[in-house]
């Protein structure tokens, strides 16, 4: 058995159960932004998936976007039907998903979690990397797998570019 922190075993275990195909891999350099992430994995920024948390009029949301882009406040509260979202504190984030900030990993999610949005252009990678609980794992699968474990809602999730 690995000797992984406890949340990455959460994942880990989540990922057996559901008989994912799934790779959780650590990387020692530390994986906190999405820049380094990619560059300890060798990937695209574009292949990370941020598992970011918004408060939308106080419910956690859970929204996944392209390490390369920032999600919209505005077309997450309009997705989940709230009048106002915005991103959750360090607190808000660990109290909804039991993952500390740079180390969110996608599932398991409480209860507590009733929406998940996943914007639609990562649908489109061949394979993507998500937190895996830890600030030093990441969870390597493919986008239709990810969908499928978040049962994730696919959306417009990102701002425009400038």
């Amino acid at each position: 058995m690995s000797q992984w922190p406890e949340p990455v075993e959460r994942v880990a275990a989540f990922l057996r159960e559901a008989r994912a195909e799934a790779t959780v891999e650590e990387f020692p350099e530390g994986t906190p932004t999405a820049e380094d992430a990619a560059r300890a994995v060798g990937c695209e920024p574009s292949d990370i998936v941020k598992s970011l948390v918004f408060l939308a009029d106080g419910l956690p949301v859970v929204v996944m976007v392209p390490g390369d882009r920032r999600a919209d406040a505005e077309k997450v509260a309009a997705a989940v039907g709230a009048g106002k979202a915005k991103v959750a504190s360090a607190e808000d984030v660990e109290l909804a998903t039991g993952f500390e900030p740079g180390g969110v990993a996608p599932f398991p999610l409480p209860r507590a979690v009733q929406h998940v949005l996943i914007d639609r252009t990562l649908l489109a990678r061949s394979r993507v990397w998500v937190g895996a609980g830890s600030e030093r794992h990441m969870a390597g699968l493919q986008p239709a797998e990810l969908a499928r474990l978040t049962r994730a809602r696919a959306m417009d999730a990102v701002q425009a570019r400038a």
